[in-house]
């Protein structure tokens, strides 16, 4: 006869089966519900260094994972960038270097499948771990994927409470790795797209800039710090031939770096330098061909302004060359003939202070006649790109003081000025004559102002002299010495001091060679 006893057991055991059961399954749908949830939350953002951010976080958090990172794979099966949660910033400080991609993060990135271990040290292919890493017991890896493609890894080590990673976890890791895919796809999409608009926008404030009249150097200031924002780099340079850098951001420290060319194919301008620091993501193929093609744009905008430069200094330079034949062929002639009539004339006349008139008008007519014939050789400077005359220099000198003096100083150059003088002298000449005009402008208080260029049997000589308050033994002495230096380096000699009807005369002599 059965116990009665028995039929009751069954049922409690029946019971429990069901109720755990029961609890499993609604474990699942929890499980499930925050898989959507999280698949949701990922999607959300189109920012593909935060969509990284997320995925590992998620993925953690669906697997009560201690630690978890994902780890972007590079085209030389490397780690190029690991992101990591779960570890404190004390933590973090104390590692020597992220993982670089050895032994069980190796085998996940040889053999892109899942790999779950009880623990990280039994497995053959575990390398340890970097100085100053915590230790980790257990371990899942999964693939993320791309359009089929390995993106990177999904590591995720020490489950709460001591317990292994089980078949349900790896499941679950793995529906989330295969919607991180998509959502890093959009991300991408998303990145390309808005640095499309980035180009396009940035191509025409580089036209527009160059059309309203900014100068190469503003421009291309312009186009290092938008090609950095758009490549999203730590470091920006533009280098070119003679040596000379347009630098944004800081040159320390750099990882991936890439090169683009400002110019056409056998006329490079200069060299785009574009530079990461260690763990940022690498550039990408479709970037690097949309910085070129930026460059490319930025190139031809740049001849295209200095096509219209040339064009306009031409025209200014046929129209100097048209108003100097005119001073030649018509006033300094006039002149002449007039100087030429009062001297036939100054015999005729028999009151002495009206001849000596007479006489200090011719002085007068030869002096204006050598003043035009001045502007005649400083308008008649070379049509050289990139070159001026000496001659040239020194009106540019000249004129640019006379907004801050209030008044056109007088100019007057003798001799063979463009011809006699060499480099170093001529270059030695200007500082000389910048000085002095600094030095007018700031101390003399002068209302009248006269400079002269002259080269006479072999000597250069610089004369700067005005009408103002004069030199004390204590005021306007600044840069005094080193004119002075200037001229005894050269071989020559430099004075100041009153001269007739000058309160202030500067006078720099020095050989022309």
């Amino acid at each position: 006869m059965a116990h009665p006893l028995v039929p009751s057991m069954r049922l409690d055991e029946l019971l429990a089966e069901l109720q755990t059961r029961l609890e499993a399954v609604l474990a699942t749908r929890d499980r499930v519900h925050a898989l959507l949830e999280a698949v949701v939350l990922i999607g959300s953002d189109l920012q593909l260094e935060t969509v990284l951010g997320r995925i590992v976080e998620t993925a953690a958090r669906l697997v009560d994972a201690t630690y978890g990172a994902l780890g972007v794979v590079g085209e030389e099966s490397t780690l190029l960038e690991f992101i990591p949660v779960g570890l404190s910033e004390e933590e973090i400080a104390r590692i020597e270097h992220w993982p670089h991609g050895l032994g069980l993060l190796g085998l996940l990135i040889k053999e892109p499948k899942p790999l779950r271990l009880a623990r990280i040290s039994d497995h053959p292919d575990s390398y340890g771990f970097p100085p100053g890493h915590p230790p980790m017991g257990s371990f899942l890896g999964v693939p993320l994927r791309v359009r089929d493609e390995v993106f990177g890894n999904l590591y995720l080590t020490e489950k709460r409470g001591g317990a292994e990673f089980d078949e349900e976890d790896q499941a679950v890791v793995t529906a989330l790795a295969t919607a991180a895919g998509v959502a890093i796809e959009n991300a991408r999409l998303f990145e390309e797209t808005r640095r499309r608009e980035m180009w396009l926008q940035a191509s025409s404030e580089v036209t527009t800039s160059l059309l309203s009249g900014a100068g190469p150097h503003e421009v291309l200031t312009h186009v290092v710090g938008r090609a950095r924002e758009m490549a999203d780099a730590d470091v920006a340079v533009l280098r070119f031939g003679n040596g000379t850098e347009i630098v944004e951001g800081d040159l320390a420290d750099l990882v991936d770096q890439a090169s683009i060319p400002l110019g056409r194919v056998g006329s490079v301008r200069a060299v785009l330098l574009l530079g990461k620091r260690p763990g940022r993501l690498p550039f990408t193929p479709s970037l690097l061909r949309m910085l070129s093609a930026f460059a490319d744009q930025a190139s031809i905008a740049l001849e295209l302004a200095e096509a219209r430069e040339d064009a306009e200094r031409l025209g200014l330079l046929e129209d100097r060359h048209r108003i100097a034949k005119d001073l030649h062929d018509v006033v300094i002639q006039r002149l002449f003939a007039t100087a030429m009539t009062l001297m036939s004339t100054v015999r005729l006349v028999e009151h002495p202070e009206a001849a000596t008139r007479v006489r200090h008008t011719i002085d007068e007519l030869d002096e204006t006649i050598r003043q035009i014939r001045s502007t005649i050789f400083a308008l008649q400077s070379p049509a050289v790109m990139g070159e001026q005359s000496l001659r040239s220099h020194i009106v540019e000198l000249v004129e640019g003081a006379r907004g801050h003096l209030g008044f056109m100083p007088g100019l007057r150059m003798d001799g063979w000025l463009d011809n006699a003088v060499g480099d170093a002298v001529a270059e030695q000449l200007l500082a000389v004559l910048r000085e002095a005009l600094s030095n007018l402008v700031r101390h003399a208080k002068a209302s009248r102002a006269e400079v002269v260029a002259e080269v006479t049997d072999g000597v250069l000589t610089l004369i700067v002299q005005d009408d103002g308050v004069g030199i004390t033994a204590t005021g306007r002495r600044s840069g005094l010495r080193n004119l002075e230096e200037r001229a005894v380096l050269l071989g020559g000699s430099f004075t100041i001091g009153a001269a007739a009807a000058w309160n202030t005369r500067l006078r720099w002599s020095v050989p022309v060679h």
